[in-house]
């Protein structure tokens, strides 16, 4: 049987083959001939070309740089454990970015990264701090603890000499220029012993007055800055036992040595006037035998201490219980109120027959348009009880309480997050609506059913079944909605039977914020990382629940 020649068979997909027959010489229009060998393919270009490799390499240098000055930093203030994963992952980038290969890695490394270090990081973190006494007074180590309690409780040394002084600028930091009886000039600041100068200028009573390098402040200049001058402390040497230097007028300085003497063979501190003495309580502080605590403590783990101290602490106890009651309530409320009036609206603004009605839902989501820190500082101006439009205009100057009644707080609160909330429900009704098939409603109209059958059995149940999670992610919004009630009320009005900063319309996140940043009873982050753990765990469950139950809604598609 005759071979068949490869030049006639056709190619895949039924489109013949182009190939040169074999042999040299020319074609007929004068062409060179191919000698029937394909011609090779132009060559591909290899993903790490020149410039995209010189691309990476400064890229990689600039991240590694950085990572250089990052683990510097971590090993001079012995954060060994920062310091180990900070170089484990600058490892494992360079090792992703430098090998051939490994794409998808090199596209999910920044968004990984990115995500460990600002949300599973401050996850974690704040979980920690919450089985910690973290907050003020509790914020380093015990040896700090100790040299602070030594720089702050200190008292003029009766027959301390009394030290000529200038004071100095250099930057933004103050510094004070000493002569001590003997002449001999020193410099120091709070962060700075006192070290020698001997290159000071000196005046023609022999008071050194200036320093190379150093601004010299004049009186006025002295007069501007007198409180920061008076914060000024220039320990004697490193051993905090040895005193400050402290000037009162600028001019002149004395010695001050601690009033609290430290013993390291007892870790005790007495007190050198009346021989009081203090302890490790074994809770972070220096405590005396009646239980009274020095103010510098430091930070220690302190387990389940904060959570039983949310329900226990008297002045925590009965006003935690209000507001959690009132946080269960203004999520409904407002999760319910929204929904019915934006499906309300909804439901109006989509009849075929409305004129008009695309300025209508321009309007009606407008409140949605403005931020909501800005519309809750409008609304506390409206409903003022002194000045507010409500009560001068509409109700003729009337003095009722909108914002400092605990139950119109409440109503008013209420009012004002239903209005910035109604909006998103009626885009997200208006929507849900629309999409729903207009042959059920003119094939249930058919059988006789009204339009209210209509709406509660079969508009609501489909509407429903898109709705329902955007109605929990909501309950999960207006649980933490911080913004409202914080440029509201403050929170306010507050509640007379505790020492702590808590009114009746505080929810859970504000309570957290006032407890972690709050004045009055100070910072206290333990106890708040330890409220915002219950808060999540709290959410958490009720939207499990939640989505749980929505499973059911799916039976009606």
């Amino acid at each position: 049987m005759p071979k068949p020649d490869l030049r006639e068979l056709p190619a895949t997909g039924g489109q013949p083959t182009p190939v040169e027959p074999s042999g040299g010489g020319v074609r007929s229009d004068g062409s060179p001939r191919s000698n029937g060998r394909r011609r090779p393919a132009k060559p591909t270009r290899h993903p790490d070309s020149l410039k995209g490799t010189i691309l990476k390499v400064v890229l990689l240098g600039l991240v590694d740089a950085f990572a250089v000055y990052v683990l510097m930093m971590l090993f001079l203030s012995q954060s060994w454990a920062p310091l180990v994963v900070s170089a484990l992952v600058v490892l494992a980038i360079n090792w992703i970015y430098l090998r051939k290969g490994g794409l998808p890695a090199k596209y999910l490394a920044p968004g990984v990264l990115f995500l460990l270090v600002f949300q599973v990081l401050v996850v974690v973190f704040s979980g920690y701090i919450a089985f910690t006494n973290y907050g003020d007074g509790h914020n380093s180590t015990k040896d700090d603890a100790i040299s602070a309690i030594q720089l702050t409780a200190q008292k003029r040394v009766p027959d301390s000499p009394a030290y000529k002084a200038a004071v100095l600028t250099k930057g933004n930091d103050f510094y004070l220029l000493f002569t001590d009886p003997a002449g001999k000039a020193q410099v120091g600041s709070t962060e700075q012993p006192l070290t020698a100068a001997p290159d000071a200028g000196k005046d023609s009573t022999g008071k050194a007055s200036s320093l190379p390098g150093y601004q010299t402040l004049k009186f006025q200049e002295i007069v501007a800055n007198q409180q920061e001058i008076l914060k000024i402390a220039v320990p004697v040497s490193d051993d905090p036992a040895d005193g400050t230097l402290r000037t009162a007028d600028g001019s002149t300085a004395y010695q001050f040595k601690p009033a609290l003497n430290y013993d390291p063979a007892t870790d005790t501190f007495t007190d050198t006037e009346t021989g009081t003495e203090y302890r490790d309580n074994g809770k972070g502080a220096f405590a005396d035998p009646r239980g009274e605590t020095l103010a510098t403590g430091w930070k220690i783990d302190v387990g389940m201490d904060n959570f039983v101290r949310a329900f226990t602490d008297p002045s925590l106890r009965g006003p935690l219980v209000g507001v959690i009651l009132w946080t269960f309530t203004f999520s409904i409320a407002s999760v319910a109120l929204t929904f019915v009036m934006g499906l309300f609206l909804a439901i109006t603004f989509n009849r075929e027959d409305l004129r008009g009605k695309k300025a209508y839902r321009i309007l009606m989501i407008l409140p949605y348009a403005f931020p909501a820190f800005l519309s809750g500082l409008v609304w506390s101006g409206i409903l003022n009880p002194e000045f507010g439009w409500l009560n001068q205009t509409l109700l003729g100057g009337a003095t009722i309480g909108w914002l400092t009644d605990p139950v119109l707080a409440k109503i008013s609160v209420l009012v004002v997050n239903v209005w910035l909330g109604f909006p998103y429900m009626f885009l997200v009704c208006t929507g849900a609506l629309q999409s729903l098939p207009s042959e059920i409603d003119e094939a249930a109209r058919m059988d006789g059913a009204s339009a209210w059958r209509v709406f509660r059995s079969i508009k609501l149940p489909l509407l429903l079944v898109s709705v329902a999670p955007l109605l929990i992610s909501s309950f999960a919004f207006n649980f933490n909605n911080f913004n409202v009630i914080y440029m509201l009320t403050g929170g306010g009005p507050r509640f007379a039977d505790t020492d702590r900063d808590i009114g009746s319309t505080d929810i859970l996140i504000t309570l957290v914020y006032k407890v972690a940043f709050g004045q009055g009873t100070g910072r206290d982050y333990g106890l708040a990382s330890a409220l915002a753990i219950i808060i999540f765990i709290i959410v958490a469950t009720i939207s499990a629940i939640s989505f749980k139950q929505t499973k059911a809604l799916e039976d009606v598609n």
